[in-house]
């Protein structure tokens, strides 16, 4: 099945306004393709008040400051020499990412609404600490459920299987679904830990609707 992606851009002009006297003096820029077309555009609101902009380019973007799905390098790209980031857009998966990844403030505009305000380094915290406690139970668990998507995109079953060889003392069962159904992996009740392969999100957001400890596939170092 021939698959066609279409970019939907926001057709109204992005103003940050008097915000921009809230940010640090080095700024990292990053977007997603809804307002990727306006970079340009707050790049000059943010200088004109003084500030330097810097952005780069993820692994699967097709545009400098682009966030795209779980690719959040645009923003580890530039970290070194940013003091925050100014995340462009609506919700909290990406900006919450990058504060994870870069573990530095990330201040979010959303044109839709107009509201300005910053990831909760606390709230941050306390997300780092789950993965660890999460990486914990990994590493004492031998019984493993390992979560695999079919979606293009976010297939990674040849990484998943990788988990045998470094992790011989395990038992792996892969479970494989196209969309995620959390009601069916209450049918392996013997399973310890899952590890996630699929997006990110689902360790971060619907970890709440799994019963046992979750940890992407990332998080776990060798």
């Amino acid at each position: 099945m021939k698959l066609m992606f279409v970019e939907a851009r926001y057709n109204k002009a992005v103003f940050i306004g008097k915000h921009v006297l809230k940010l640090p003096e080095k700024i990292g820029l990053v977007t997603t393709v809804q307002f990727i077309g306006q970079v340009k555009e707050i790049k000059l609101q943010l200088e004109q008040e003084g500030k330097k902009v810097f952005f780069g380019k993820g692994k699967h973007a097709a545009y400098q400051a682009q966030v795209l799905g779980c690719d959040v390098n645009s923003a580890l790209s530039v970290n070194d020499k940013v003091d925050a980031f100014l995340y462009i857009g609506s919700g909290l998966f990406h900006p919450t990412a990058i504060s994870l990844k870069t573990k530095k403030d990330v201040f979010i505009f959303n044109p839709l609404t107009n509201k300005f305000n910053k990831i909760d380094r606390e709230q941050a915290e306390k997300i780092n600490k789950k993965n660890k406690g999460a990486l914990i139970k990994f590493l004492s668990s031998k019984e493993i459920g390992v979560i695999v998507t079919t979606k293009p995109g976010q297939e990674q079953l040849k990484k998943a299987f990788e988990l045998k060889n470094k992790f011989r003392d395990k038992n792996f069962y892969f479970l494989v679904f196209n969309t995620i159904d959390f009601n069916q992996l209450e049918n392996f009740p013997f399973v310890e830990c899952f590890v996630n392969t699929a997006c990110p999100r689902i360790a971060l957001d619907d970890s709440i609707k799994i019963n046992k400890a979750i940890i992407n596939l990332e998080d776990i170092k060798n």
